[in-house]
């Protein structure tokens, strides 16, 4: 990532064709605009009935013994077992996908964070499998660059560069991350060390799987960018610097690989195997 950009607005950006004017320039609009580019369920700017608020989690833990209860009746239904481990895991990584998913999503296509306070977001869950489908969106506060067409508004917070936005998402996501691995810790066997490791999946992936979802190369090169703009290097607590790495499949075609930091126990259950990149192996 070259050290000298600034400033850049993202070509992946929805900029044309009256749509900017239609619904004006406010993080509901990015929420709007972005929400038209995904793939992994709705963005609101409201609460429905039934879905969680990230604050109550994390002020209520044992709504966390909940969640991973109702995994681990799915678990036993798909799998014929639920090992406490594998459950915890998933609720580890499912929860931390929402705010960092939410904050690569609005920084990949509208070069704006939003708060990523847990009193600001919440999520529902899949009616079977109980991983989020849906995210929303509370506070209308925002951090932009300079050339954002919504930098004047009295909500956002401008920011020098891409580097500095950059930065922003980090911060943001480590003091919730922060939060939830002080609520979450003491009622799983799982390690705080890998729980930071599910944070730095989380915060990679993300700003890697908002690029793929442009479909075409270009698109995934661009979130690639943003991961090695975010996770230039490794800063603590995190356990590492971006793990994308380019590579050639058995057919000669480049594509972009990424090893995890986490284990997500899948191969606890009846039959499973250690992910492809999974740590436990390449620690082997």
């Amino acid at each position: 990532m070259p050290r000298g950009r600034v400033d850049r607005v993202n070509p992946q950006r929805s900029r044309t064709g009256g749509d900017v004017r239609d619904v004006g320039d406010d993080l509901a609009s990015s929420l709007l605009r972005a929400g038209r580019r995904q793939e992994r369920g709705e963005l609101r700017t409201d609460v429905p009935s039934g879905w969680l608020r990230c604050g109550d989690l994390l002020e209520q833990p044992t709504l966390f013994a909940d969640w991973r209860a109702r995994l681990a009746a799915w678990l036993a239904e798909a799998h014929d077992a639920a090992p406490e481990r594998t459950a915890a895991s998933y609720v580890m990584s499912w929860y931390l996908h929402v705010p960092a998913y939410v904050g690569a999503l609005l920084l990949h296509h509208e070069r704006r964070v939003p708060s990523l306070k847990p009193e600001r977001l919440a999520f529902s869950l899949g009616e079977d499998r109980p991983h989020p489908v849906g995210i929303a969106v509370l506070g209308k506060a925002f951090y932009c660059l300079p050339t954002d067409p919504g930098s004047a508004r009295p909500e956002a917070t401008v920011v020098r560069d891409e580097r500095a936005l950059a930065a922003m998402l980090r911060a943001q996501f480590t003091t919730h991350a922060s939060r939830f691995v002080r609520a979450y810790a003491p009622s799983t066997r799982l390690g705080r060390r890998m729980m930071w490791a599910a944070a730095t999946d989380a915060l990679d992936n993300s700003l890697w799987w908002a690029g793929r979802q442009g479909g075409t190369p270009e698109a995934e090169g661009a979130g690639v960018a943003d991961a090695a703009l975010v996770l230039d290097a490794r800063y603590r607590p995190f356990t590492s610097a971006s793990k994308l790495r380019a590579t050639v499949d058995d057919e000669g075609h480049r594509i972009w690989r990424r090893q995890r930091e986490s284990c997500c126990f899948s191969y606890l259950l009846p039959g499973e195997a250690e992910c492809e990149e999974c740590p436990r192996i390449c620690q082997r």
